[in-house]
């Protein structure tokens, strides 16, 4: 199991995809929290926080993750190496977690460097470390649960097709949908009562509440809930050759 989440991320970061892909996300967050003049611009809005980047990494994330995911077993598929892998001395479950750990560890390899712009804006800030830095640490956890989950369903897309582009859009899709659908239904205003609980199945919801720095344990579980669902969906999925 180790030796192939090794290679998962050798192979990634071996890719010229790899690194255009962990670019990407860096500049476009960059040059949205410091260069263009809009609401997400950190000095226009004069305070000391990164509420900004925790409000534009989900949108970067949709793109940034089903990239990462897209490639776990489509490619494997497309190749022909796919029956090479399953011959392995490895369990179906074992070769799941070896692939999306991987993808976990890209996503941090990703994440990582923005912490630089913690270190600034302790700097910027006045006086000198005026920095709500609970609700900062808070948001870093919620946005890496966030991409854990958003992994677990580029995992399972990636499963039922060996076509990269088409696991990326079904996965873009998916995780669209599960991350702000049931905002959406919620904002119809049909179901009454029953909207607050339609609200609170979509990540979005758990997201906004974990990134205010408290750490709730209903937060912790449904992320914990979307990461097992698809991953036994890709288990399943996995094992539906014998069938």
């Amino acid at each position: 199991m180790y030796s192939l989440f090794i290679k998962e991320i050798k192979v990634f970061l071996h890719s010229t995809i790899g690194y255009v892909v962990m670019s990407v996300f860096l500049c476009l967050t960059g040059l949205f929290l410091w260069v263009f003049p809009m609401s997400y611009n950190i000095l226009d809005r004069g305070y000391a926080d990164l509420s900004s980047l925790f409000s534009l990494a989900p949108i970067v994330f949709l793109l940034l993750v089903p990239a990462i995911t897209m490639r776990s077993f489509a490619e494997e598929r497309r190749t022909g190496t796919m029956e090479l892998l399953l011959t392995m001395p490895l369990s179906d479950r074992q070769i799941i977690l070896a692939k999306y750990l991987a993808s976990l560890v890209l996503i941090f390899i990703s994440v990582f460097p923005t912490l630089i712009y913690v270190l600034s804006i302790y700097i910027l800030g006045y006086p000198k470390g005026n920095v709500d830095m609970g609700a900062m640490w808070g948001s870093y956890i919620g946005l890496l649960f966030l991409g854990a989950s958003f992994a677990s369903i580029g995992m399972f897309c990636s499963l039922l097709t060996d076509s990269q582009i088409v696991s990326f859009i079904l996965a873009v899709l998916l995780c669209f949908v599960l991350w702000l659908g049931f905002d959406f239904i919620y904002s119809v205003n049909l179901f009454g009562h029953a909207g607050i609980f339609i609200k609170s199945l979509g990540i979005e919801h758990h997201y906004a509440s974990i990134s205010r720095g408290v750490i709730d344990t209903r937060d912790i579980i449904y992320f914990l809930s979307i990461i097992t669902l698809f991953l036994m969906f890709s288990r399943l999925k996995l094992q539906s050759r014998k069938w």
